[in-house]
């Protein structure tokens, strides 16, 4: 995932997170790379971008729990920047606890496309091609940002 606008974003596995035995719920997963996201979008200083980009396609592929109180490392990337879609590619990285080592729980892709308001539209909005500020700023990015 090398050249493209990417962020890690770092958390750990919370009460609220889990379910009973402390494993965490798969819905959590969403949330984390939600947060990575919006540092990665926060980062060039496009704070509006999600009331433009709602996400038309999820996929995640859940391979090893995590459990309360782990260290969790979210990897985010754009894939591919197209000119009104955007596809990003995940990675949930569960750290080593309890003595369990370091492994991946999750990863998958979503796509966003960028909307803008049109009263003439039946749904209210309609798909159009991304600003190019926006797409200058995520150029601009050029490689993965960690946190500071």
């Amino acid at each position: 995932m090398d050249g493209h606008p990417g962020t890690t974003f770092r958390t750990q596995v919370e009460w609220i997170d889990t379910d009973a035995a402390g494993i965490y719920h798969n819905s959590t997963v969403a949330r984390w790379v939600e947060a990575a996201e919006a540092r990665l979008m926060a980062g060039p200083g496009l704070h509006d971008y999600f009331r433009s980009a709602p996400r038309v396609s999820y996929h995640a592929d859940f391979e090893a729990p995590l459990f309360f109180g782990q260290e969790v490392t979210v990897h985010l990337e754009v894939t591919e920047l197209g000119s009104s879609s955007m596809t990003f590619g995940f990675e949930v990285w569960g750290e080593e606890h309890g003595g369990r080592p370091r492994r991946r729980a999750a990863r998958g892709s979503y796509v966003t496309v960028h909307v803008e308001q049109d009263h003439d539209h039946p749904d209210g909005a309609r798909s159009s091609p991304w600003p190019a500020g926006t797409v200058a700023a995520l150029q601009g990015q050029g490689r993965a940002q960690s946190p500071a």
